[in-house]
């Protein structure tokens, strides 16, 4: 069990103690210079990476329909709170805590009273979270951060459950897609990996360096639709089977922009755009396992609910609606749970504009017998 989850706790006296030690002891660097007169890579944008700082400009950022470079807009956070009525004294469950921000709403439902445990697959972003929980009066008394997939729901409610509310929020967190080292977005250059705990399995790019045209063909219908999945597939083992293989985000984009060189110029630009998205979301969902997480969770949920409890899950393509919609229906044949959506809740037309990441959002939710 200790050997599976990596359980962090959050705002101890000695760690607080330590950082303002080393804060002490790290003597002054000043900070690398940009080119030009705005910063344009992922490292240069320092204001970002120092929100509390610098809230002036992540305010002006974020007024543009701009989600802040390393930050990351919670979406449905009204949706959300108003469903799962969150009592003080509660004990719940965010499956999957990323920024932290849905984790804040929650925990202010609280009122200082209760638990929240928080599950994060990747190493790297949970150590930022829980400190910056902790530096907004949010400790180990009141919420516990774990380093498990939560497709481990089970193990974590036979020990801290069975939970009063929970939220799955299945998006991928800003801070990943905008950091070109993790390699999760096209328009960023850097290694093709896509891996949510970069410390396991096997990267994008390597899943596809020795990949068949017929195997990567059914991974990008399957997982994104892919209406160019042929072509695609086609010219990504042509470019693999040389001396280069691809191993970076711009080599992918490229490879993709290759396999669209037949469609009328004027479409091309943009068919290109949303075929790599389309691309990089069918490598993440394959290098992550993502559809089979998604369904072990589901398949595990119930149990980790205490009678009438309530969860809310937020998803983002297609794929994932369905096995969810197919999941709470199946659960409320059987008796498991008393109510389900009906429908799918998206954001309101005033959180889309003012985040574009939200637009593909849909929020179902159930309610345990």
């Amino acid at each position: 069990m200790k050997d599976k989850m990596n359980e962090i706790n959050t705002n101890t006296a000695n760690e607080n103690v330590q950082n303002k030690k080393d804060i002490n002891e790290v003597p002054h660097k000043r900070r690398k210079r940009y080119k030009g007169t705005h910063p344009r890579t992922f490292a240069e944008k320092y204001k970002e990476h120092n929100p509390e700082k610098y809230k002036d400009t992540i305010e002006k950022v974020k007024s543009k329909g701009m989600t802040p470079a390393g930050m990351h807009i919670s979406i449905m956070v009204n949706e959300i709170i108003d469903f799962l009525n969150i009592k003080p004294g509660q004990i719940g469950l965010d499956a999957t805590l990323g920024y932290g921000g849905h984790t804040t709403a929650m925990l202010k439902c609280l009122e200082g009273k209760g638990h929240i445990y928080a599950l994060d697959a990747d190493p790297i972003e949970i150590k930022k979270t829980t400190k910056r929980l902790a530096d907004n009066g949010f400790g180990s008394d009141i919420v516990t951060t774990i380093n498990t997939n939560f497709r481990n729901i089970d193990e974590v409610a036979k020990q801290y459950g069975p939970f009063d509310f929970i939220l799955a929020d299945l998006g991928v967190s800003s801070m990943q897609l905008d950091n070109p080292e993790r390699g999760f977005s096209y328009k960023h250059d850097g290694p093709l990996d896509l891996r949510l705990n970069p410390e396991k399995g096997v990267s994008a790019a390597e899943r596809i360096a020795n990949i068949s045209v017929e195997e990567l063909e059914g991974m990008l219908v399957e997982n994104s639709d892919e209406i160019y999945a042929t072509e695609v597939a086609t010219e990504i083992v042509r470019i693999n089977k040389g001396k280069n293989k691809i191993s970076t985000t711009m080599e992918l984009t490229q490879a993709i922009t290759n396999a669209l060189r037949k469609v009328p110029e004027k479409d091309r630009k943009e068919e290109v755009k949303k075929c790599c998205a389309r691309v990089f979301q069918a490598l993440r969902i394959d290098v992550n396992s993502e559809f089979e997480v998604l369904y072990e969770f589901m398949d595990k949920l119930p149990d980790a609910l205490e009678e009438g409890g309530r969860v809310a899950i937020l998803t983002f393509h297609s794929g994932e609606d369905r096995l969810v919609k197919k999941a709470f229906k199946s659960g409320k044949k059987a008796g498991i749970y008393s109510e389900v959506a009906a429908d799918v809740i998206r954001p309101t037309a005033k959180e889309c504009i003012d985040n574009p990441r939200a637009k593909s959002t849909k929020m179902r939710w159930a309610v345990k017998m």
